[in-house]
C-alpha cells in the first residue's frame, strides 16, 4: 500500500506478544496431507507411501509425513501475517522459506499449544523480510515437537529504517541454517513425479485457502496464467522424493527441512528432484521438467545414514 513504509514502525512489532493458538488433528488429516502433496499419486500401491493414508500390514497408526508440521504456522496465525507496526498490502507477500526442526516423529493425531514470535525483521529498502517462529508443544505432556521458521518478503513494506544503516533483527545464531550450495557433480539420486491438475485443490484442503492457488480471476490479476500450485505442497513432494530415494521409505530419519521458494509451479505439471548426499545432510533442487526451470531448492538434514548409503 502507498506509504506504509512511512508508517512501519519496528519497535512496536518487536515488542508485540503474539496469543497461544490451540490445535487439534486427526489421522483424516494427516491422511488428506499426504494426498495433498502426491503420496500414492502415481500409484495407489506404493509399498514406500501406502503407510500414510492407510493402516498398511496392520499396523496400529498411518505414518505422518515430516512436512506435514509446515502446516502449524497457518494454525497459529488464523489472520495471516498481520503484525501491529507492519502495513503492507498482503497481495504482494512472497513466501521466501521455510526451515522445520522435527524432535520426535509427529504422531497420527495429537492436541497441540502453538507459541509464535518474530524470529527477524530486515528492512531491505523497497521491501520488508519478516521471519516468524512457531513452536509447537504437546498440549498435554508440554514436551516440544517441532520448530517452524516462515519467512516472507513483504514487498512495499520496506525502506523503515531511521538511520542510514539499514535495520537488521534476528533471535538466533547467524549460522544455525548453513547456506544451501547446489553441487556441480552427477546428483546421487533423480525423482520424477506428475502432481495433478487439481493438485492444488486437494492440497487446500490441509488449510491453505489463498484464492491464488483456485481462483482464476484471483490468479490473472497476480500475474499467472491460471491458479498456481502452493509453494508448501512443491515442498511436500521434495521431501517426499527424498524419503523414498534416500531414506528407503521411512519418514522418522528426517531432522530438519529446509526449503527456498524461487519460482512457481502449475498444478499438472511435472517435478523432478534432483539429491546429492553430503554427510548426514541431502541437498536437494527440484525443477519443472516442461518448463526447464528450478522452482525449489534447500536441503534435509538426517538423524543417522541409512542402509541404502
Amino acid at each position: 500500500m502507498a506509504g506504509a513504509s512511512s508508517k512501519t514502525d519496528p519497535q512496536l512489532l518487536l515488542s508485540h506478544k503474539f496469543p497461544e493458538a490451540a490445535f487439534a488433528y486427526t489421522e483424516r488429516d494427516a491422511a488428506l496431507y499426504a494426498l495433498g502433496v502426491g503420496a500414492c499419486g502415481r500409484d495407489p500401491l506404493d509399498a514406500d507411501e501406502l503407510k500414510y493414508v492407510y493402516h498398511e500390514n496392520g499396523q496400529q497408526f498411518i505414518k505422518v509425513l515430516p512436512t506435514f508440521a509446515a502446516l502449524f504456522p497457518l494454525q497459529s496465525l488464523p489472520d495471516g501475517l498481520c503484525f501491529p507496526g507492519l502495513q503492507y498490502d498482503p497481495q504482494l507477500l512472497l513466501h521466501g522459506q521455510q526451515y522445520i526442526e522435527l524432535y520426535k516423529p509427529l504422531s497420527s493425531s495429537a492436541h497441540l499449544q502453538h507459541k509464535v514470535s518474530l524470529a527477524g525483521l530486515h528492512d531491505k529498502g523497497k521491501a520488508a523480510v519478516v521471519e516468524v517462529e512457531t513452536k509447537s508443544f504437546d498440549q498435554a505432556s508440554g514436551e516440544l515437537l517441532c520448530m517452524n521458521r516462515l519467512t516472507a518478503y513483504l514487498r512495499g513494506a520496506g525502506g523503515f529504517s531511521k538511520s542510514s544503516q539499514p535495520f537488521s533483527y534476528s533471535n538466533y545464531p547467524p549460522n544455525q541454517v548453513r547456506a544451501v550450495k547446489i553441487p556441480k557433480d552427477k546428483p546421487f539420486s533423480v525423482f520424477e513425479d506428475c502432481s495433478q491438475p487439481s493438485q492444488a485443490l486437494l492440497y487446500r484442503l490441509s488449510g491453505d485457502y489463498n484464492p491464488l492457488h483456485s481462483d482464476p480471476m484471483i490468479a490473472k490479476i497476480a500475474g499467472f496464467s491460471r491458479p498456481i500450485l502452493h509453494g508448501l505442497c512443491t515442498l511436500g513432494f521434495a521431501v517426499r522424493a527424498i524419503i523414498k530415494c534416500i531414506c528407503r521409505g521411512d519418514p522418522d530419519l528426517v531432522k530438519s527441512i529446509l526449503g527456498k521458494f524461487l519460482l512457481h509451479v502449475y498444478p499438472g505439471e511435472t517435478l523432478v528432484t534432483e539429491m546429492w548426499v553430503e554427510g548426514s545432510r541431502v541437498i536437494y533442487q527440484t525443477r519443472v521438467k516442461a518448463r526447464n526451470r528450478i522452482v525449489l531448492s534447500g536441503f534435509v538434514e538426517l538423524h543417522r545414514w541409512t542402509s541404502s548409503l
